[in-house]
């Protein structure tokens, strides 16, 4: 058949002539149809992009090394609480996460680090409405300090540039009900010793100390938060010389596990 339609058609057999005439009125629709498609396809792929940068303005942003450098402490502070008010306002931002895990693949720049409870009812991340990258997380029963932790607060602040280190106890703790009734646990003994000295510092009330209490767990929660504040400024002089010098603050809250909200104390 190539040899057929090298020649002019009118000088083809009727056979290849009737042949060409058919493959020309089968294949013009078809061209047609595939040049259609094409520029759907082109228009959808443009669309895609612009809706995709549309997004990616909706989104925010992943942090960059400039970013957190220009945050101040008290703007990371302010960050905490916006997030928060989001978070029990039901407000919270969409985030593409395949698209922060791919942004922050290469280097991370978190602005603050958060020393909480390990109570599910915590996820820090969330309560705070932050995202991937955004915030170091320190989790461990009673929110209590141990070397390790600490070691992790002046790698967050030192070396990796956060501006705030924030510790967050909540309510109803169970670590902190545990160590109020002198609970015994294998290693869980040793954890909640720790919270020891906060309970010592909590007047008894009319009722007996006891987990039953609300208002003494309450009132042990809040002075274990400020007890670990002190731990970090005695045990780190490395923490202890960046917030001297204002390069870091140091906060301390509650949250509240029947509302979402946390309560900062003042300074």
């Amino acid at each position: 058949m190539n040899g057929y339609l090298t020649r002019p058609l009118l000088q083809q057999p009727f056979a290849a002539r009737r042949y060409c005439s058919v493959e020309t009125a089968l294949n013009g629709p078809f061209v047609a149809a595939a040049l259609v498609a094409a520029l759907i396809l082109a228009a959808g792929c443009q669309s895609t992009r612009q809706n995709s940068t549309s997004n990616e303005a909706m989104y925010p942003p992943a942090r960059t090394k400039e970013s957190q450098a220009a945050m101040s402490p008290q703007a990371a502070l302010a960050e905490l609480r916006a997030g928060n008010a989001r978070f029990v306002a039901g407000q919270l931002q969409v985030r593409d996460f395949p698209a922060k895990v791919r942004a922050t693949a290469s280097g991370q720049y978190p602005f603050a680090v958060i020393l909480s409870c390990l109570d599910s009812r915590q996820p820090i991340e969330i309560v705070f409405d932050q995202g991937i990258g955004d915030v170091f997380s320190a989790r461990v029963a009673g929110n209590v300090l141990n070397d390790d932790i600490l070691g992790s607060m002046e790698f967050a602040c030192k070396a990796s540039g956060a501006k705030l280190i924030a510790v967050v106890g909540h309510s109803h703790c169970g670590a902190i009900k545990g160590a109020v009734d002198g609970v015994q646990l294998g290693s869980l003994t040793g954890l909640l010793a720790k919270i020891k000295p906060a309970i010592a510092q909590v007047p008894a009330t009319s009722q007996q100390p006891s987990s039953k209490n609300d208002e003494f767990v309450q009132n042990v929660a809040e002075a274990n938060v400020r007890l670990v504040r002190q731990q970090i400024r005695e045990r780190s002089p490395v923490l202890r010389e960046m917030i001297d010098q204002g390069k870091i603050a140091l906060a301390g809250g509650m949250y509240d596990l029947s509302t979402g909200e946390i309560r900062f104390f003042p300074n």
